[in-house]
């Protein structure tokens, strides 16, 4: 155990050290292209699921069928680690994301180059308000875009309440939604240094289709992600 947290704390390590090395290698190119901000992020992304890999033996299986055009994505998030991998493996990936990451080194200027959404945690309706007006600023150059219903990490296994804005946008943009599942956070905690071996799972499952109500989505989106997230948790546990 004690030499798997110092694994996990040298890939750590490295991890951040790549962002800031890669941000300033991709910089003068990204800040002229959104295409070369998108080819950033994703070099990144490889590298830490491949470092990740090594160093750690901590593996990734993607199931399902990752989305390629304008779609809302509704995802489990239990760690960073399952950002970047969904991020890794769609084409156009846009986070609805927290207002305070706009100002995190790095991070944030990338996320706002490729077009990410901002907003303010804690006033829900100014919350959902903006979600309506940058998604319909944004128009024809939506691609993934990508929320997490319960709007921040939960640890496997536990229950945080749905948020009606992931069902608000559903409606207005008239889109498919694909929710996802992972296990991620049983390998990679929230707030801890150590890294589990083993193959983290993040699930792409059938899209639910536009038409719904508010409720009725909710009420579908909550069930098929909280089910199957709980199914990959057991399976991790089982292989551990």
């Amino acid at each position: 155990m004690m030499l798997q947290w110092v694994r996990s704390l040298a890939f750590s390590f490295f991890m951040y050290a790549a962002m800031f090395g890669y941000a300033f290698f991709f910089f003068p190119f990204a800040v002229f292209s959104r295409e070369w901000a998108y080819r950033a992020c994703n070099a990144w992304c490889s590298l830490v699921i491949r470092t990740a890999r090594r160093m750690v033996d901590l593996k990734v299986e993607i199931r399902g069928d990752p989305p390629v055009g304008d779609v809302l994505i509704a995802a489990k998030h239990q760690s960073f680690f399952d950002i970047i991998v969904i991020f890794h493996a769609v084409r156009r990936a846009k986070f609805i994301m927290k207002r305070e990451l706009m100002f995190a080194p790095v991070l944030g200027q990338y996320a706002l180059r490729i077009g990410c959404i901002p907003v303010a945690r804690g006033k829900r309706r100014d919350a959902i308000r903006k979600m309506k007006r940058e998604v319909s600023r944004k128009g024809s150059d939506m691609g993934q875009l990508i929320i997490y219903p319960q709007g921040t990490r939960v640890a496997p296994g536990a229950w945080k309440p749905y948020k009606v804005g992931t069902g608000v946008l559903y409606e207005q943009l008239g889109k498919p939604c694909v929710p996802v599942a992972t296990n991620v956070g049983f390998f990679w905690p929230k707030r801890k240094v150590l890294r589990r071996p083993g193959t983290a799972v993040v699930e792409f499952l059938d899209p639910i289709p536009p038409g719904l109500s508010v409720e009725e989505f909710m009420e579908s989106l909550e069930e098929r992600v909280e089910t199957r997230s709980d199914a990959l948790l057991d399976e991790a546990r089982e292989a551990s």
